[in-house]
């Protein structure tokens, strides 16, 4: 499938690349070519928010009245893929993408002049409070409490997995309010300030050796019933709808083809089997390399769908399930081919702890292979966080049947 651009479009597509030229500076593109885990860490990621900001594009997907700009669902497909493609890094999207939306529609009044603003200018960085230890696909089954009391809800629980949680400053919620026969119906959502007592922050160290994720504790931690979106019980309605634009948002093909332009990098300087012959010339890696290629058209074939089916107003539904298996599936695929190619080569360039990632491993390895380990092992949760991929399989067989 193929869009045919209209000439405004190609004027705006020249507007995008001209602004990513401008302000994505060579930091900022090393930073998120470099990075190993979902999100490239502060300060990177916050330099081009800012720009974004600036130029009145960090929200372009919220309702035009709440600071979006009314872009059709192809200048949005441009933007996002000519942004990956430029290697801008992912704003943190837990705001902007995710709690953003569910306040635009379903938020208080309060909530929307409150909490919009802060999250257009970077003010509140967002982490999201929905896995716990005993319900990660089973998210129903979750046990964080919340009890009214008088003008508060007293929560207790913890939540696993929480991205960026040891940068946040809010997180969003899903939490239990009562105990109802279907476990749905007893689940709130509920906006939390990060910096309120009884909140705790473990850090989780991946495989990899990053620190991405974390373990919250939540110990009697007051929170505002103001800060309830929407109405109490609703919370799994609301969830779901956010979970569309988690799994659905962006331009998945265009990250497995930035991913595939990497592979094929390695591939150009790595040796092969014969001196003086590079392994792109090796007949098994052109059949691998062409299998995965076949993979990305074809992935970006759906994307082209998923334009059209906004194009039309229609949300992105049992489709998003569709376009995040397959896209976090291929991408492991091109992650665990790179690794391949860079072999042992590859192993000490996992990812350095904290703001030093940057910094070239003690071992003489090239750096297009530094993140080539790191990315792979990370990548590993790819078909787990944002909903695993059984899970996905279920709701699409639901579906078609």
């Amino acid at each position: 499938m193929h869009i045919e651009l209209t000439s405004e479009e190609y004027a705006f597509r020249q507007d995008v690349l001209d602004f990513l030229e401008r302000h994505l500076t060579n930091a900022v593109r090393r930073a998120s070519r470099l990075s190993t885990g979902v999100f490239v860490d502060p300060p990177w990621a916050s330099e081009w928010h800012r720009a974004l900001y600036e130029k009145g594009w960090i929200t372009y997907a919220w309702p035009k009245e709440y600071g979006g700009c009314g872009w059709s669902s192809v200048q949005r497909y441009i933007y996002e893929s000519e942004a990956a493609r430029s290697r801008a890094p992912a704003v943190s999207p837990m705001g902007v993408n995710l709690v953003g939306p569910v306040i635009c529609e379903f938020g208080s009044d309060w909530q929307k002049e409150f909490y919009l603003p802060r999250i257009r200018s970077g003010e509140d960085y967002w982490c999201q409070g929905f896995s716990e230890p005993g319900a990660g696909s089973d998210l129903s089954s979750l046990k964080t409490r919340a009890v009214r009391d008088g003008d508060d809800y007293v929560v207790s629980g913890d939540k696993i997995w929480t991205t960026h949680a040891h940068f946040a400053n809010m997180m969003f919620a899903l939490v239990r309010t009562s105990q109802e026969e279907k476990q749905q119906n007893g689940i709130s959502f509920l906006l939390i300030d990060m910096s309120s007592r009884g909140v705790t922050v473990k850090p989780i160290i991946t495989i990899a050796g990053d620190h991405e994720v974390n373990q919250v504790f939540l110990d009697d931690v007051r929170v505002p019933v103001r800060n309830l979106v929407g109405d109490e019980g609703k919370g799994w309605a609301y969830a779901k709808y956010l979970l569309e634009f988690e799994r659905g948002g962006g331009a998945p093909s265009t990250r497995c083809r930035v991913a595939l332009e990497g592979y094929k990098t390695i591939l150009r300087n790595e040796p092969g089997d014969i001196p003086g012959r590079q392994l792109i010339h090796e007949k098994d890696i052109q059949l691998r390399l062409g299998q995965l290629e076949a993979q990305v058209i074809a992935l970006e074939t759906l994307d082209m769908r998923q334009v059209s089916r906004r194009q039309a107003g229609a949300r992105p539904g049992t489709t998003a399930s569709i376009v995040k298996t397959l896209g976090s599936e291929l991408l492991q695929a091109i992650e665990k081919a790179s690794l391949d190619a860079m072999g042992s080569r590859g192993l000490p360039a996992l990812k350095l702890q904290g703001p030093d990632f940057l910094v070239a491993p003690e071992a003489p390895v090239p750096e297009h292979g530094w993140a080539v380990a790191g990315r792979h092992l990370n990548g590993l949760a790819a078909t787990i966080f944002g909903g695993a991929s059984e899970i996905q399989r279920e709701i699409i067989a639901k579906e078609l049947t």
